[in-house]
């Protein structure tokens, strides 16, 4: 069964690592379909049936994201709260439409991961600063995964650091 990864970036043309980390996923059409957010919904106007249906259409469910100012992109939280509705993902017996599908997130992180320590600069790890996203999937049933993050992209931009990062996500999606 294929994995859904699902990539929120507003400028994925800018990117290295997300850029990267696609072009690899492609290489295996039978593993993964990639959807990018941004250039299905250029104007963010979100198709909430068709994204519900795709949903429904896998069991494993990755979203895939630059973390800036300690969180996700924008598009992610309004995709968020328009599609996983009252009725489909959670509320009712002919809801959970997630349940039980593996879901997680993928991240590019600035930072190193040091300074995501409560000794370190920010004082939280990243498994904190995106417990939100925990709570969500749990509510609504999901068998949420442990998070995937390639840190200190901000200042490790070579190359041989992005191709580590590409066969580190690659050996996450497998995991799943």
């Amino acid at each position: 069964m294929k994995t859904l990864i699902i990539v929120i970036h507003p400028d994925i043309q800018k990117s290295k690592v997300n850029k990267r980390w696609i072009e690899e996923l492609y290489k295996y059409p039978d593993k993964y379909y990639i959807h990018k957010l941004h250039e299905v919904y250029p104007d963010e106007n979100i198709d909430i049936m068709a994204e519900q249906k795709l949903i429904e259409s896998y069991e494993k469910i990755v979203f895939q994201f630059p973390f800036y100012w300690f969180n996700c992109p924008p598009f992610f939280k309004k995709w968020l709260d328009q599609v996983l509705t009252y009725g489909w993902a959670y509320g009712n017996q002919s809801g959970y439409k997630v349940f039980n599908k593996k879901v997680s997130l993928a991240i590019s992180v600035g930072i190193d991961e040091s300074e995501y320590t409560s000794n370190g600069k920010y004082k939280y790890t990243l498994e904190e600063l995106t417990s939100p996203f925990e709570l969500t999937f749990k509510y609504i049933k999901a068998d949420y995964q442990p998070i995937f993050a390639y840190y200190g992209i901000e200042h490790n931009t070579s190359d041989e650091w992005i191709e580590k990062s590409v066969s580190n996500y690659i050996d996450f999606l497998e995991s799943l």
